[in-house]
């Protein structure tokens, strides 16, 4: 009998373990053993197949893995037996968002605003989702919405300012990091230092921009963000060599960045250093083909007189980006240069019957004119 009763009580006994087992679980989560955790919830599914906490568990372990649809199996498993679990939701929502599917992961947090609707990290991530589809509308209602719930909340100050930034709004966005900038007891993130350098980049209010780069600087020295902005700042003030001295510092660290030899060349052309110009737009072609390195040799070829090279570069550019009004004004000026004001206008005209409008074009045809 007594070996009966152990067989009848046994299951019990274990069931009663699983929320044990799940305590377990999370915890070794949060320590990022993962392994671990995903032993202790495969446990209990061994028991209980359809376990809200353990199939949540199991889709927070495997999308912590970077494994998204495999989480995504989870917690749907978990909403057709458990529907509305606010776990599930939020964790399925994510799993869309880290896919990039965010269409999807609105109408997932959506569904759990349902349930709470107070939640401002989920209205928050709805905001910031918004935003990455561009749609302007709906993820500043979503922000002010936060904001009315807590006035300081950083993470809708700071999706302002990038919501604005987007959309070009530079002026917006520097009202909102700035007010971050101001709200801030501790010393402030280095994301929002940069982020309004950024602003007085786009607003060409360069020397504005430079203190937040340099004090991003002296957070973390080597911040590409910041070297780029003060590179980026000197240049805007035609202060070259001040430049050099930054676009040099991140050539250090990516010494294949393409963008950044080409803009390193692009300061020695215009401080007449030819030959370290060329220098550094054969380094960019030598990793790839790269089109602002090829218009810098164009116009190196255009500078020391060799207007024949110049004209075949920009001519090949202009096959592959016919609507770039600026290689047609370098082409009209290699063609006057060389005394061929004809085909000077014949180039000039070819850009206007695209049907684009450019007042630069205008301008250079009405002098020829």
């Amino acid at each position: 009998m007594s070996d009966v009763k152990t067989e009848d009580t046994q299951p019990d006994a274990e069931t009663q373990k699983i929320p044990e087992i799940s305590k377990i679980g999370y915890q070794l989560l949060k320590e990022n053993r993962i392994s671990d955790a995903i032993d202790c919830f495969s446990k209990i599914l061994m028991q209980d197949e359809n376990n809200n906490y353990a199939l949540v568990g199991m889709g927070d372990a495997t999308r912590k893995q970077g494994l998204n649809r495999e989480a995504i199996k989870f917690y749907q498993r978990c909403l057709v037996h458990h529907p509305g679990n606010n776990y599930a939701l939020f964790g399925l929502a994510d799993c869309y968002k880290a896919m990039n599917q965010y269409q999807k992961a609105i109408e997932i947090w959506e569904q759990y605003l349902l349930h709470d609707d107070k939640n401002i990290t989920v209205l928050t991530r709805i905001a910031d989702a918004y935003r990455k589809v561009r749609d302007f509308n709906n993820s500043r209602l979503v922000y002010l919405k936060v904001l009315e719930m807590e006035d300081s909340n950083p993470y809708a100050i700071i999706g302002l300012g990038h919501l604005h930034y987007d959309f070009k709004e530079y002026r917006e966005a520097l009202n909102f990091w700035e007010r971050m900038l101001k709200s801030g007891k501790e010393a402030p993130d280095i994301r929002v230092l940069t982020s309004i350098g950024n602003c007085h980049r786009k607003l060409k209010t360069f020397s504005e921009g430079i203190q937040y780069f340099e004090a991003a600087l002296l957070r973390e020295k080597n911040n590409f963000y910041a070297l780029f902005g003060l590179a980026d700042c000197y240049r805007g003030m035609n202060l070259l060599e001040k430049s050099l001295e930054y676009w040099t510092l991140i050539l250090e660290q990516d010494p294949r960045n393409k963008m950044i030899l080409t803009r390193t060349g692009d300061a020695y052309r215009n401080l007449n250093n030819f030959e370290k110009a060329r220098e550094y737009y054969e380094k960019a072609l030598n990793i790839e083909f790269d089109t602002y390195a090829v218009m810098g040799l164009a116009l190196l070829a255009k500078l020391q007189g060799n207007f024949d090279e110049a004209i075949t570069s920009f001519r090949r550019l202009i096959q592959q980006d016919i609507k770039n009004y600026r290689l047609y004004l370098e082409l009209a000026d290699c063609y006057i240069k060389s005394g061929d004001r004809r085909s000077a206008l014949e180039v000039l005209e070819e850009f206007q019957k695209l049907g684009v409008k450019n007042s630069k074009i205008s301008e250079m045809l009405d002098s020829l004119s």
